[in-house]
């Protein structure tokens, strides 16, 4: 007698069916108006197709459109359907993974010539075909010989099939005549597909090892709607038009070299936005934070009793020894063991708790050179990184602040943070009840504070669990930026100690946080937000001073002095070009402000004020009026009235 499950349908209701029984039978079972709306199922969270045999009871539910889930079974068929355009039109390409991914899917072929733009189009005109030849996905399950023979001509293909261990079920998908080395899911039918757009293309080594051969990589995306794959086309669109690569050349922000690769040369104008970012910070921790700066090359000894060198020392930059010709020592990838070198130094009672170092130091890790990409990927860089030691029952008041800190600081951008909180990972340091009281504490401090997160399980840090702050730019998009992380391993590590109340040793908790993340992916981030079209307390050239003629030059001079005067980053444009010419750059340039002044201006003591983004408009304002309007909106850190323009 065949062994049976006991699946727990989301009302209560049980189905008790023998083990191998296709999902689709027990959709259908429940009703043959939601099989024919079903896309798949997930029993115990696990997502499964409706050809796929159950094996184990639980949860049972069933996907529909309207499941966020059911967007990675309808991608992932896509990666399937372009893997059999891809055959149709080049026989001789070599077939390796196709998954779906956040925004889409990709899939990875070895071929003898990159594809081109019109090797794309005439994939997704094949695409479409197969789509409307409503191939069924016909899953088996094979042998390993079976499968050996199946995958005969594909290498890639035979090397994941000898990785299987041999318990695993080994499973085939089938659209039309093509057949892929698959685990699932997939929709029913290729028809599902209607709504999809093949985006680019990249090479892409085998495996992520940059030792083997490199693949064609062909990205695209799906959505259930049209109006849904607009929308992302429309904001993809919109990301190349304020690409911070191409901004940042534009507006003179910064610059890479390949005799430094990952490093940033920050401009004049460049480093003027840092440095006012910097300052901002300053003055939000004037008051209770101590600004240190500790050293940038360490030896091995530090990372060993912090517990980088076993599970991070692959990301840090070693550095040779000529006394012992050893790599025995690295530059910095983060700052807190330094800061707990500078919190050891000295004795701490309970009346010094919470005491917060908070430093603006470089950082370098080793990133691979196929993973650097402008600001946002580099091997150099600074974080406005802050480390808090403090007694156990401060950590929901602390954990509190810090939230109304970091969302107060993202406002100031018009940037809207979601929070997430992220548990003990796999590989980490410290024992399971060191994990269970860190997570409670920081999870009952994140409740204290009525904020929604979203929980991100195994995803915390390798010495303590965090809160992520993941924010919504201008178009759309969601970047992770700044994180509280509560750590009782460090402190232990370094035998950290305070004097408590009763005059006692005790043990403190540590807090690492970060507001910016990096500095440098921060401005990649604000560039692309704003579009290059920033506040004016964080433009690099606030206002432009463009005298019309040479006899009002004094003024203009005396203008512009004013304005510097007042604090205000004030350039006066006095090249020998015309009034179009110098306009036209102050636009290019996305100067705020443009202050023209002609003879009846300087005899006045008025300007013609041309704001960004309002085309040819001028308003004529007095000078005193103008500077006050302009220190006003620094002081206030005000938003543009059009912040995306």
């Amino acid at each position: 007698m065949s062994e049976t499950i006991r699946l727990v349908l989301p009302n209560g209701d049980a189905r008790e069916v023998a083990a191998g029984t296709p999902a689709r039978e027990v959709v259908a079972s429940i009703g043959p108006g939601l099989l024919k709306a079903a896309i798949a199922v997930a029993v115990d969270g696990e997502v499964l197709d409706l050809t796929t045999p159950l094996r184990a009871g639980g949860a049972f539910v069933v996907l529909k459109e309207s499941d966020p889930r059911s967007l990675a079974v309808l991608r992932h068929s896509g990666a399937h359907i372009l893997a059999t355009a891809v055959r149709r039109l080049r026989p001789d390409a070599k077939i390796g993974f196709g998954p779906a991914i956040a925004d889409g899917f990709y899939y990875d072929f070895e071929v003898a010539q990159p594809f081109t733009p019109d090797d794309l189009a005439a994939f997704e005109v094949e695409m479409a075909k197969v789509a409307a030849e409503k191939y069924p996905f016909v899953r088996a399950e094979i042998s390993r010989a079976e499968g050996e023979k199946v995958f005969a001509d594909d290498p890639l293909k035979l090397e994941r099939l000898a990785e299987l261990g041999a318990d695993e079920v080994i499973s085939t998908y089938t659209d039309g005549p093509f057949t892929d080395l698959c685990r699932g899911p997939h929709v029913p039918d290729t028809s599902y597909l209607k709504n999809f757009k093949l985006l680019s293309t990249a090479g892409a080594y085998w495996r992520g090892d940059e030792k083997r051969q490199m693949l064609q990589r062909i990205y695209a995306t799906a959505f259930w709607k049209k109006e849904e794959l607009d929308k992302h086309l429309h904001q993809l669109e919109e990301a190349r038009r304020r690409d911070h690569r191409v901004v940042g050349k534009q507006l003179d922000l910064f610059m890479m070299h390949h005799f430094a690769p990952g490093a940033v040369f920050w401009t004049d104008r460049g480093s003027t936005m840092v440095k006012t970012l910097m300052e901002f910070l300053r003055e939000l921790q004037r008051d209770d934070y101590k600004e240190i700066m500790t050293p940038l090359l360490y030896n091995k000894g530090l990372w060993q009793i912090s517990g980088h060198w076993d599970v991070y020392r692959e990301n840090m930059f070693l550095v040779l020894d000529n006394e012992t010709q050893e790599h025995d020592f690295s530059l910095k990838p983060m700052n807190c063991p330094s800061h707990h070198l500078m919190y050891a130094a000295k004795k701490h009672s309970y009346r010094d708790l919470p005491l917060r170092y908070n430093t603006y130091d470089v950082l370098h890790r080793n990133e691979v050179s196929g993973a650097l990409s402008g600001l946002t990927r580099v091997r150099q860089f600074q974080q406005d990184d802050c480390h808090i030691y403090l007694m156990e029952s401060q950590i929901a008041d602390e954990v509190e602040r810090l939230v109304r800190f970091i969302t107060g600081y993202y406002d100031t951008f018009g940037l809207t943070a979601t929070l997430k909180f992220a548990t003990r990972p796999k590989e980490r340091v410290g024992s399971d009840a060191m994990w269970d009281r860190a997570e409670a504490g920081l999870k009952a401090a994140l409740d204290r504070t009525g904020r929604p997160y979203q929980l991100k399980e195994g995803d915390g840090a390798f010495y303590g669990p965090k809160i992520d702050f993941d924010v919504t730019d201008s178009i759309g998009r969601s970047w992770q930026l700044g994180t509280i992380q509560l750590d009782y391993s460090q402190p232990e590590r370094f035998d950290l100690w305070y004097t408590g109340e009763d005059n006692t040793q005790h043990r403190p908790v540590l807090i690492h946080r970060a507001v910016s993340g990096s500095l440098e992916r921060f401005m990649a981030i604000l560039i692309e937000h704003f579009a290059g079209a920033f506040p004016v307390w964080l433009a690099p050239e606030q206002v432009r001073v463009i005298p019309i003629a040479d006899e009002v030059m004094d003024n203009a001079r005396d203008v512009t002095a004013r304005l510097k005067a007042a604090g205000v980053r004030a350039v006066l444009d006095d090249r020998n070009e015309t009034l179009n010419y110098r306009v036209r750059d102050g636009e290019t340039m996305k100067v705020p402000y443009m202050a023209v002044i002609g003879k009846r201006e300087a005899e006045s003591g008025t300007l013609a004020l041309r704001e960004r983004g309002q085309g040819k408009k001028q308003d004529v304002i007095a000078v005193e009026a103008f500077i006050e309007r302009v220190r006003s909106e620094i002081r206030t850190r005000a938003l543009p009235a059009q912040a995306t323009s």
